[in-house]
């Protein structure tokens, strides 16, 4: 009797104050307080020199270095972004940006796609030894190689019936030479979306008559929508925002792409001593907000893309 008698008393053991504060309203709240406070110190670490650039470029020349620090100008203007896209050389190196930028991707996933499709679809010897080469070719750094490329552009010239013009100083030799570590991470990427795939699909096709090519076109490749849509913008953005091979390959202002044409408007105010921050990030912000409008646009294909390429078929 005594047992049952004590067995009840522990079942209705009232709960105890810091029990029943974890589970009320606030007390739920004030265990995830922490969590929120980190995603918010994130948050602004993360977007803080974006709003300072936007700052700077609608803060006029004579408050940009007041003090104390206006984190909000007084007097917005809008005559940096005026500045910028008045600039001649900055609309054409826009242009440039878009051409070579765009060139870049679509024979990026043109040629990936297709060694994609021939290294995660079909077997034969050294397959595991060309993917391997493809992802060693983007552990080199860009320095490491810019000496060779140099030499081979500015020597490299066509004579024949139809005079090319020479590779070096023109939009081409920036394409072929960004294709180097763009294309062998599109082939990397693509080549675990075609093995992730299953092959039931493949070979329904194959029994209707579809040639491999007829298989590759109407089968796979939408399929592997969104690897393409990641892989195709994280290529546009490395093709839009590259310097160093900008600054080595291109000598004519008509070529220059964003990057170099930024940093050109340090020579453009006539004063050598005088650097104008607010024109350069008005430009700055003029260039970043097209790759911030295509990802919000595309963020859903984006997150299938970075996500269904780790699923195993």
């Amino acid at each position: 009797m005594s047992t049952a008698t004590e067995a009840t008393r522990a079942a209705i053991r009232p709960v105890s104050r810091s029990v029943r504060l974890r589970r009320s309203p606030l007390g739920r709240t004030l265990v995830k307080l922490p969590f929120w406070f980190l995603i918010v110190a994130i948050a602004v670490y993360a977007l803080f020199p974006f709003y300072w650039a936007l700052r700077s470029a609608i803060t006029p020349d004579t408050e940009l270095f007041s003090t104390p620090v206006q984190y909000f100008p007084t007097h917005p203007t809008w005559a940096h972004f005026d500045d910028a896209l008045s600039s001649t050389f900055f609309r054409r190196a826009l242009l440039n940006s878009t051409i070579v930028a765009g060139s870049v991707t679509l024979v990026s996933l043109a040629i990936g796609s297709l060694a994609a499709y021939a290294l995660g679809r079909f077997r034969f010897r050294g397959k595991s030894f060309v993917l391997y080469l493809m992802l060693s070719m983007t552990i080199f750094p860009q320095i490491a190689i810019l000496g060779a490329l140099y030499t081979m552009f500015s020597g490299f010239h066509i004579v024949g019936p139809i005079d090319f013009p020479k590779l070096y100083d023109s939009p081409g030799a920036l394409v072929f030479s960004y294709l180097i570590f763009t294309l062998p991470f599109t082939i990397w990427v693509l080549t675990s979306f075609m093995r992730a795939l299953p092959g039931d699909l493949e070979e329904a096709a194959y029994v209707d008559g579809a040639t491999p090519l007829q298989v590759f076109w109407k089968v796979l490749l939408p399929l592997i929508a969104p690897g393409l849509v990641t892989t195709g913008l994280l290529a546009f953005i490395s093709a839009w925002n590259e310097y160093l091979y900008a600054v080595s390959f291109i000598q004519s202002p008509t070529h220059y792409t964003v990057p170099v044409a930024i940093y050109s408007f340090s020579g453009s105010s006539g004063n050598a001593f005088q650097f104008p921050w607010g024109t350069v990030m008005a430009a700055t912000i003029v260039v970043t907000l097209p790759l911030i409008v295509a990802t919000l646009v595309l963020q859903r294909r984006i997150l299938a893309g970075l996500t269904a390429g780790a699923v195993k078929g």
